[in-house]
């Protein structure tokens, strides 16, 4: 390694007093990225990164496979708009997925390339939604990885765009009316309407007919809401019910209206509550047969699909069709009604211990009909039906050594079959791995569960082991295809992805179980699940990773700032970790409902416990640490990173030739979507960081050593 120092970071005497604490926060000059002093570190840590991975000897063998594993492609689940479907297909060589149709009769047709859009490969396209009758387009593509996109409207039989650009759309469902000629959709407020600080919020539903001026769009939800809410908006299957829901930032909570389209003005829906100020979620959506289906976890922690009649739709009426299963999580379901089938049907998903399954039950009853077979040990996403009805359903399965892949399920005779494969699937070189579902016991005595791949190479030694983890928001971490996974195994690792609690691996329950005042049960989940790879002799004692990215940025940095010893090294990408002044930047505001507010008291003390920013120590032998960052994120500061680096790089005992604290930064990059060339040059940086300081290549199998 070369001889590294660090650049010098003034630390101030800076102190907040907060409801009678004393905070101290060293480095918040640091929050502004646009003054002279942030800039000249930042380059002097760019530079300090360029430096130290010229020491990084295995990086352009891991982008070499991890491009190989890339190189599979991906094709995605069929939406059905009048007998023509639509989908997103990446070929082995392209940066990014294209959006497709086809029809009978008429060979495929790419709709939006955001390839030919832009060949740097900094846009991406974000959502799209064909109408009821697959004549037109919405879609959502940002440039430059800001992730602001604007929404437009393509004719689909000409490739011509009709309507827009509509801009302040991020995160906009669009809910088309029969025959295109509107639809509604979630818009923010005029940044002139509302203070500088507040322009990421303040949404309204609006109705939008095509071809008009869209600042002349009625709005017809959302005036004197919270300005952090979000709405949610769905026309049924019936063609005449409107769906609105309404949730908190990012909380599993919701309130939900319904409103028959033919009582009134479209500009004007005389809204009846579904649910309101009910700690629960609840989605509903108005079926062909004229009823509405309720996917809720009300009553029922772990889901459960309830029907009842759309003129009464109060919870008082609801009837359960799908109970609740007290060890899977409901995920997703199907109706499938059409005149083909002797019994109309329900198509349901479900995940076990974070393992999908599907069955098949009755549409009137619910009674059960069938397990479906599936390929193996994996995942199960996307079901898709087609919305005039029918017998059949789509969705995607990808375990560890499966590229995701699409399954059409005909309910008819229950036969399951490989609908498309990803484009490059049969040239790819795997290297012949196992998974195993180990139980970890954390701090008060819950299981947790992880999957754990290594090579299928009869060597049970040690390995230098990677522990990827979340814990947040409901998010499970489920079995999938992972280039870097792959890349990592081959090269002579393990890797372990962790269920930790602030998922939804088990349910709401344990969602809860990891949120708030609770959050410690995640950081305690993930000691637990790094012990438990020492002690069952997965991972070599000096050779333990852990690894995760936005929320789970901030598990690995509480997990190094609470047990520095456990842990070789670290990657934190996209990271929150100053809990304290979070929701001053980026989303923040939107995440109080799932960590809590530094403005209350009782709350305060929360963040307090755990802050990685506030719970670094001088003296102490901190992990090797790499943070990486993305200059145009807009979910989660960068600033987080920059000050967490340069209070790490201060007070660890650990030489930098030994140990660095290092950060990685990347120009015209979000916080998620991404170039395929940016992913592998992103995940060959991390891996080499990762075998160079867990010794990859000492006492491995890998006999090329990779780190």
């Amino acid at each position: 390694m070369p001889d590294l120092r660090y650049p010098p970071a003034e630390r101030q005497d800076l102190v907040d007093e907060l409801h009678g604490t004393r905070v101290a926060d060293p480095y918040r000059w640091l929050e502004d990225a646009g003054s002279a002093r942030t800039k000249e570190w930042s380059a002097a840590q760019d530079a300090l990164f360029a430096a130290a991975a010229r020491g990084f000897t295995g990086q352009e063998r891991f982008a070499a496979d991890i491009r190989a594993l890339l190189s599979a492609g991906y094709t995605g689940p069929p939406v059905w708009r009048g007998g023509r479907s639509f989908f997103v297909r990446r070929a082995s060589d392209a940066e990014h997925g294209v959006l497709v149709t086809s029809a009978p009769g008429e060979e495929e047709r790419v709709l939006v390339d955001p390839n030919a859009l832009d060949p740097a490969g900094t846009t991406t396209l974000d959502y799209w939604r064909p109408d009821r009758e697959g004549s037109l387009l919405a879609y959502q593509v940002s440039e430059g990885g800001d992730e602001e996109p604007l929404l437009r409207v393509m004719d689909v039989a000409t490739g011509a765009v009709v309507d827009g650009p509509i801009d302040r759309c991020r995160y906009s469902p669009v809910a088309w009316l029969p025959g295109g000629e509107a639809f509604y959709y979630v818009r923010r407020l005029p940044p002139e309407q509302v203070p500088e600080e507040e322009r990421q919020y303040h949404r309204r539903v609006y109705l939008h007919r095509v071809g008009t001026p869209a600042d002349s769009d009625t709005a017809v939800f959302g005036a004197g809401r919270g300005m952090t809410e979000y709405f949610g908006v769905a026309v049924g299957r019936d063609g005449h019910h409107l769906v609105l829901t309404a949730s908190e930032g990012t909380s599993a909570s919701n309130d939900a209206w319904i409103a028959d389209l033919r009582e009134g003005p479209l500009e004007a829906p005389r809204l009846r509550p579904v649910q309101e100020g009910v700690d629960a979620e609840a989605s509903p959506h108005v079926g062909r047969d004229g009823r509405l289906y309720l996917f809720t976890d009300r009553d029922s922690p772990r889901g459960r699909l309830c029907v009842c009649d759309p003129a009464a739709p109060g919870a008082e009426n609801w009837r359960t069709l799908i109970g609740p299963d007290p060890e899977a999580v409901l995920d997703d379901y199907a109706v499938l009604d059409g005149p083909e089938l002797e019994r109309p049907q329900v198509v349901a998903s479900w995940r076990r211990h974070a393992i999908s399954e599907v069955t098949r039950h009755d549409l009137a009853t619910g009674e059960p009909l069938e397990t479906v077979a599936l390929p193996g040990l994996g995942s199960v996403g996307g079901l898709m039906d087609r919305p005039e009805g029918g017998h059949e359903v789509w969705f995607t399965y990808t375990d560890h050594t499966t590229p995701v892949e699409v399954h059409r399920l005909d309910a008819r005779t229950g036969r399951l079959e490989r609908w498309a494969s990803a484009p490059g699937a049969d040239g790819l070189d795997l290297p012949p791995v196992r998974t195993e579902q180990q139980v970890a016991v954390s701090r008060d005595g819950t299981p947790v569960r992880m999957l754990v791949v290594r090579a299928d190479d009869g060597d049970d030694r040690p390995r230098p082991a990677v522990l990827y983890g979340y814990g947040g928001f409901s998010i499970s971490m489920t079995p999938g295809y992972s280039a870097t996974i792959l890349a990592w195994v081959r090269a002579g690792g393990a890797y372990a992805v962790a269920n930790l609690r602030g998922g939804l691996e088990e349910g709401e329950e344990w969602h809860r179980a990891g949120m708030l005042g609770s959050k410690q049960n995640v950081f305690d989940d993930c000691v637990a699940a790094a012990e438990h790879l020492v002690s069952s002799g997965t991972a070599r004692a000096d050779g333990l990773a852990v690894m995760g990215g936005s929320n789970g940025g901030l598990l690995v940095g509480a997990a190094v700032t609470q047990r520095p010893d456990l842990f070789a090294a670290a990657v934190s990408s996209a990271p929150l970790l100053d809990m304290v002044r979070y929701e001053r930047f980026g989303l923040g505001r939107l995440w109080s409902v799932e960590y809590g507010s530094a403005d209350v008291p009782e709350e305060l003390e929360w963040l307090l416990a755990y802050s990685p920013y506030h719970r670094v120590r001088e003296g102490v032998r901190y992990p090797a640490t790499l943070f990486t960052v993305f200059d145009n994120d807009t979910r989660v500061d960068p600033l987080h990173a920059r000050k967490m680096c340069a209070a790490l790089q201060h007070a660890t005992a650990a030489p930098p030739e030994e140990r660095p604290v290092l950060i990685r930064r990347e120009a015209q990059v979000g916080h998620s979507a991404r170039s395929v060339s940016r992913s592998v040059a992103l995940s060959a940086h991390q891996l080499a960081f990762l075998a160079r300081y867990t010794g990859m290549g000492a006492g491995t199998t890998s006999g090329d050593a990779r780190g």
